[in-house]
């Protein structure tokens, strides 16, 4: 059984402050009617399936202009590494510095059937919104899966 791969970017930028590493990175909140009025856990790195067709790297550029509604930003790409969740996807995410205005965002949708069984299709923004947050903050917002690559990333910051 093959298992679905997904890519994404986490984007960091430098606050000059000395708490909290002195960063922040930029976190999705999931779009749809089943994470509305949530707010712990329910916030991801943008991020997004891709075939054997395509490199994890191409893959995560491409997600990231399909849900943020941006292109992806330059600058050195920081491997963070895989993980894999217990659906077996397995998840690769790079670190990239750039700074992103959260107003700026023009969300890809999607279509779900909604109320279930109702037979009306809606469309829904794959994120409904993103925002910045100082590490200790991102931890608590973000999905547990994800973590391990915010962690990664301070690793890789402090040395």
């Amino acid at each position: 059984m093959t298992h679905k791969r997904s890519a994404g970017l986490l984007l960091f930028r430098r606050t000059g402050q000395e708490q909290d590493h002195g960063i922040e990175v930029l976190l999705g909140h999931m779009g749809g009617p089943i994470w509305a009025g949530r707010d712990t856990g329910d916030w991801a790195i943008p991020k997004g399936e891709y075939g054997p067709q395509e490199t994890p790297r191409d893959a995560a550029r491409r997600e990231f202009t399909e849900e943020i509604g941006l292109p992806p930003p330059e600058g050195e790409y920081l491997p963070l590494g895989e993980v894999r969740l217990t659906s077996g996807k397995l998840v690769t995410i790079w670190a990239v510095e750039a700074d992103l205005d959260p107003a700026l965002m023009v969300p890809g949708t999607f279509t779900l059937e909604w109320p279930p069984h109702s037979g009306t299709v809606q469309e829904f923004p794959e994120l409904d919104r993103v925002a910045w947050f100082s590490p200790g903050v991102a931890e608590k917002h973000l999905m547990p899966s994800q973590i391990p690559f915010l962690e990664r990333l301070l690793k890789l910051l402090e040395g």
